[in-house]
């Protein structure tokens, strides 16, 4: 990971620096986080990293192609690593649940829109519904 971070670091005239690394780390290991999420991640491990300071390297790191963001829910955007597959994120209103599936499941929709000209960028797609653990006959919205 440092390596390639460091590379594609360089290449930007930038330096690979211990946030940046530990920040990248977070995202990969916590596969699903907004940047409050990354930096309370991060704080665990050191106190010094700030806020303004992942957002900033959250958005180098995009820039980068290191990680890339979608937005499961109303709040902040969600961050995952590049190095994973790509996937569509399927999210459980109830819950808050985060399922990952490949993107062979909207296939035919994906095909449809860009024989009518449009692009899907499927690793930012997210589809909100309810899990099977969640399910029951109470409309959603009314727990």
């Amino acid at each position: 990971m440092s390596d390639d971070l460091a590379a594609r670091l360089r290449e930007q005239g930038l330096r690979l620096t211990p946030q940046r690394e530990l920040i990248l780390r977070a995202v990969e290991e916590l596969r699903h986080a907004t940047p409050d999420e990354v930096l309370a991640h991060v704080r665990g491990q050191v106190s010094s990293v700030n806020a303004s300071t992942v957002y900033r390297t959250l958005e180098v790191l995009e820039e980068l192609g290191l990680v890339r963001h979608t937005h499961l829910s109303d709040r902040a955007p969600t961050y995952h690593s590049t190095t994973e597959h790509e996937h569509v994120h399927v999210v459980c209103r109830r819950c808050d649940a985060v399922r990952s599936y490949d993107p062979s499941l909207v296939e035919p929709l994906v095909a449809a829109l860009e024989r009518d000209g449009f692009k899907v960028d499927v690793g930012h797609l997210a589809i909100f519904g309810e899990c099977t653990d969640c399910g029951s006959s109470e409309p959603p919205g009314t727990r």
